[in-house]
């Protein structure tokens, strides 16, 4: 029997498994509020004294809310950042350089990031381009850059498998023109003088003369890329005064093939195979003592494995809050108790029964423990679009932050679990002495 429920469980979509988790985690709460007011109807006194002590409910619900909110922000969070980091690799298959740190390498030629890396020179990268299988060796140089934006030497090649047709203009054909990413505030027909150098440190005037004129956009990739600007491989060699990568007779053309005599050096290179399969036996072909092969999604998939362990204390950190906020929040409930203690007090001693008197504590305390789980839920969302467009401005990523099923489940088992705990003070109110209350 066990065997049948898992293969039946198996056999479920993934969003009916998460459904059915959420209604069984908010089962409890729900079976709590079913036997608790059996026979009675008190939400009508219980909207009494909501509006009665307004404010301070008000104070209780935003306190639940933001506890809440900051729980299912920071798993949201964390999620829409592998999700993005993950985007924005997609497009690099394999990445071979000289042999040194993965992560170092990745970081810079995929997400563009200074880094002083050492150079693949000319027989090395014939080697790559001319090996079987592959379809596109485009030579990823970087080291200048203007106004922030990172300048990037590579192919059209490269650019065309990157973000596909350009949104505005044309493909660069000559060293001093540059296709801008998306995000980069420069139109086309616009001219800079490209720094050598990113940050405080570049030199703005090293590259004096060298004007490159902005012809074509990319569309947007949701990726570092956006904010580079992409100029022939030629044009990066050129304006640091070496060979341009090919032979004198072919001073004037752009991009592949290279003459490995006349090429000056890469720091990467991106490696595309005809087939998927084809990667696999080019990373252990360039797997060797002069060359690194890689492939971005295996380091970053380490990389995630390591936010897992990030992932599991936030969530833990997410749950002790919750925790300290429920314990304040009952502690609060019995003190709020004490400031309705007489009309409880007038109730029993009009007659009526305990367990209605039990009912209205517990149904009050309910709805403030619900309200702010909602409003906690609208917290979190709005937290996590505010949090993400600030990630994605500081870092280039585009980051989704949405809240998704465990978010759902995280408030669902707070909401069940603070609802059984609220049955406390409605048992507290009923141990109070009715004549002190009814004269208090």
């Amino acid at each position: 029997m066990p065997e049948l429920l898992l293969d039946y469980w198996q056999d479920l979509a993934p969003a009916t498994q998460d459904a059915v988790i959420l209604v069984l985690l908010l089962l409890p709460a729900i079976l709590t509020g079913l036997f608790v007011t059996a026979g009675y109807r008190p939400l009508a006194l219980v909207r009494s004294l909501l509006w009665r002590y307004r404010w301070t409910n008000l104070m209780f619900v935003a306190l639940i809310a933001v506890s809440v909110g900051l729980g299912v922000g920071l798993t949201a969070q964390e999620r829409g950042l592998r999700q993005g980091t993950a985007r924005a690799a997609e497009k690099f298959d394999l990445i071979v350089s000289a042999p040194g740190s993965e992560i170092t390498m990745m970081f810079a030629a995929v997400y563009l990031q200074p880094s002083d890396v050492p150079l693949l020179d000319g027989a090395a990268y014939d080697k790559i381009a001319t090996a079987e299988n592959v379809e596109l060796a485009a030579p990823i140089a970087f080291g200048d850059s203007f106004e922030g934006s990172p300048v990037v030497g590579t192919t059209p090649q490269f650019v065309e498998h990157l973000t596909g047709a350009l949104t505005e203009g044309q493909m660069f054909a000559r060293p001093g023109e540059a296709i801008a990413g998306a995000a980069v505030d420069l139109a086309i027909g616009a001219e800079f003088t490209p720094a050598h150098g990113s940050g405080e440190g570049a030199d703005h005037e090293a590259h004096a003369g060298a004007t490159t004129r902005i012809v074509g956009k990319m569309a947007a990739t949701g990726s570092p890329w956006d904010k580079a600007i992409l100029v022939p491989v030629e044009a990066v060699w050129e304006v640091h005064g070496l060979a341009n990568g090919h032979a004198p007779e072919r001073a004037d053309q752009i991009g592949p093939p290279f003459d490995p005599d006349y090429f000056p050096g890469t720091p990467a290179v991106l490696v595309r195979a005809e087939a998927l399969w084809a990667n696999y036996a080019l990373k252990s072909e360039f797997t060797t003592d002069k060359t690194m092969a890689f492939f971005p999604g295996a380091v970053l998939s380490r990389l995630h494995s390591l936010m897992g362990d990030i992932r599991q204390v936030m969530s833990l950190m997410a749950v002790v809050t919750q925790v300290l906020v429920t314990a304040g929040v009952l502690t609060g409930l019995v003190v709020l108790v004490r400031l309705f203690s007489r009309r409880l007090a007038l109730l029993r001693a009009l007659g009526a029964p305990r367990r209605f008197v039990f009912a209205v504590v517990w149904s009050y305390a309910s709805v403030l423990i619900a309200a702010g789980a909602l409003l906690g839920l609208a917290a979190g969302f709005a937290a996590s679009g505010i949090i993400s467009a600030e990630i994605s401005r500081r870092t280039d990523i585009l980051v989704e932050a949405s809240l998704s099923w465990p978010e759902f489940h995280l408030i669902a088992g707070f909401v069940s679990l603070t609802v059984f705990l609220a049955l406390l003070p409605a048992l507290l109110s009923l141990n109070r002495p009715v004549i002190p209350d009814l004269r208090s």
